[in-house]
């Protein structure tokens, strides 16, 4: 494991299209099809990361109780199962079902949508707006494994919801910090 931090999309970036399978049911999941028309929340995520694991229940929390309120939210896994088997569409596929996810988790197995939003680590957020420009890409909050503080989601959290309210979304946002994505040898 390396700690990664994020690259910091720039804000107002226009969410790059993806067409992926959702390891859950199976199905063709796309930006637009997905979230037409509404915010939505892209997570890069995956099942082995020590960072993840902190905060994975408080992230499908979130992630469930903001899908209500009407933003969309898409988890994606990029590594290299190669190399990191615990990252399989299967073992997604059975994560997601613990946690009980109410939104998709889908295997980029190119890669090639993770280098589109310029993800390098898990866990790496993007909010995008109904117009899918980006308002918010950062960390979660101030936690980190083994630090003894609760992960919450503060900082994801109060961009969800000033993206709710029509209020201005903070632009000094702090990089996530993570391991890096399992890239693949060429």
């Amino acid at each position: 494991m390396t700690l990664t931090p994020s690259n910091m999309l720039p804000l107002h970036t226009s969410a790059p299209e993806f067409s992926l399978i959702n390891t859950v049911d199976g199905a063709t999941i796309t930006l637009n099809s997905f979230a037409r028309n509404k915010p939505v929340m892209i997570a890069f995520i995956c099942n082995h990361c020590p960072y993840v694991v902190h905060l994975i229940d408080p992230f499908t929390q979130l992630a469930n109780e903001y899908q209500e309120k009407g933003i969309a939210t898409v988890a994606i896994s990029a590594n290299d199962i190669a190399t990191h088997p615990d990252d399989a569409p299967d073992k997604m596929q059975q994560l997601a079902r613990e946690k009980g996810f109410s939104f998709p988790y889908c295997y980029d197995e190119t890669q090639a949508v993770a280098q589109s939003y310029q993800a390098a680590c898990t866990p790496d957020f993007y909010l995008f707006n109904d117009q899918h420009q980006l308002v918010y890409r950062g960390r979660f909050d101030a936690s980190k494994p083994n630090s003894g503080i609760a992960a919450t989601g503060d900082d994801l959290r109060q961009a969800l919801d000033a993206l709710l309210n029509n209020q201005p979304i903070d632009a000094n946002q702090i990089a996530s910090m993570g391991c890096n994505i399992k890239w693949k040898q060429t």
